[in-house]
């Protein structure tokens, strides 16, 4: 298939923040000044490692290294939204906003997209083509999330027929209160079940009272058996928009980046248990959310990170992936995310119920503009991808 780099045209992003307009401003994609980095000593490696904890495993490399310098970002492709990646055979998958899926293998996209359902996407503000999952058992079937032409939530499953995704079956719909705080990700567990994260309802103070209802699937993340049929479930709840969450398949341990409201983004790192509650709206990060009356944080799980509104711009965390590539050995698994309006790259690792290596590498790799979403490809390299480009995030290394 031939490929070639898409046109790039600057869109607006739904910041996703707390108050009733929750749009970040129209603005062209800028690199402003780095924060200070705090840097943790990262641990020296000379050998690479298979990856075994991706959905496809690329083939294993031994190869001697120098030691790790620093960080960059590769551009790799100018795009007009690119919103998800995620490997697919040898290559990956690239959604956009819009309602396009494309190939893309060797820094290329298709010229042809494989998938577009653009009629029946509402792609405004926070609203669009959201996600995509490939069926950890059959590439053939991928999965997306999107918001229907009335703005409520879809996840429909599309067959691969060897040349384009069609055959749509619908097997999730949910109504949308409001048009903000719809949630985004779909990723499979290690259980072969798909989770999709769905946010409160939309408005700001948890206006629509789904938060701690376990009677709804909003705020929540919810559990669909795509083979073996049933009710979708929610699985755990007490969240308020969770645009992005990461799946680790080797420790079986869910990262959530939930976007917090008023003060405080958060990283949630827990087992995928049933029942656990992540506090909103008691909680805003490790705080009670109306602090004057405080609150009760018995039976929550607590944040293991947060980041306070206005810590280097931050107004709405970008959750990223836990890098299981071959090209950075050295920070196996560590998580890595961001920030739509800070655009910074932070990682850690999270180490016997700890975060431990802490480390900001803005400084090292600049800002480039609203960062939307992260990606991956087969060899399980890690990509940052913002509302007009696509960047790959590459090892500097000595000598």
């Amino acid at each position: 298939m031939r490929r070639a780099a898409l046109v790039a045209v600057i869109a607006v992003l739904a910041a996703c923040n707390g108050t009733d307009q929750e749009l970040a401003p129209t603005t062209t994609s800028t690199t402003s000044p780095a924060p200070e980095t705090t840097t943790t000593t990262m641990m020296a490696s000379s050998t690479t490692t298979s990856d075994e904890n991706t959905t496809t495993s690329p083939p294993a490399t031994t190869t001697t290294l120098a030691p790790l310098e620093s960080l960059a970002y590769e551009e790799v492709a100018a795009v007009e939204f690119p919103i998800h990646m995620v490997p697919w055979g040898e290559s990956a998958l690239l959604a956009t906003k819009s309602g396009r899926v494309f190939a893309f293998e060797g820094g290329e996209i298709g010229d042809a997209p494989l998938l577009d359902i653009s009629d029946q996407v509402r792609n405004e503000g926070e609203q669009g083509f959201l996600a995509i999952a490939v069926h950890p058992d059959y590439e053939g079937r991928v999965f997306a999330h999107y918001s229907d032409n009335d703005g409520d939530t879809v996840v429909s499953e599309f067959a691969w027929d060897g040349e384009t995704l069609g055959d749509e079956e619908v097997i999730f719909t949910h109504d949308q209160p409001a048009s903000n705080h719809n949630g985004g990700m779909i990723q499979f567990g290690v259980d072969g079940a798909l989770y999709l994260g769905l946010g409160d309802g939309g408005r700001s103070n948890d206006a629509f009272g789904n938060g701690q209802n376990t009677e709804t699937l909003l705020a929540g993340l919810v559990r669909i058996d795509v083979d073996g049929g049933g009710e979708p479930t929610l699985w755990q709840y007490g969240l308020r928009n969770p645009w992005r969450f990461w799946i680790d398949v080797g420790d079986e341990l869910i990262y959530i980046a939930d976007v917090g409201q008023n003060a405080y983004e958060e990283v949630n790192v827990a087992g995928l248990e049933e029942g656990l509650n992540y506090g909103w709206p008691i909680t805003e990060g490790l705080h009670c959310f109306q602090p004057s009356s405080g609150c009760d944080t018995e039976g929550l799980t607590l944040p293991v990170v947060e980041v306070e509104r206005g810590d280097a711009g931050t107004c709405s965390i970008t959750g990223g992936v836990l890098y299981r590539g071959t090209a950075m050995p050295e920070l196996e698994g560590h998580y890595f995310y961001s920030d739509y309006c800070g655009g910074y790259l932070r990682s850690f690792l999270f180490q016997d119920g700890e975060v431990v290596e802490e480390t900001d590498w803005t400084d090292q790799v600049g800002v480039p503009g609203g960062v939307v979403s992260f990606g991956m490809d087969f060899f399980g390299e890690m990509y940052v991808l913002t509302t007009d480009r696509i960047l790959k995030v590459v090892p500097i290394r000595a000598g």
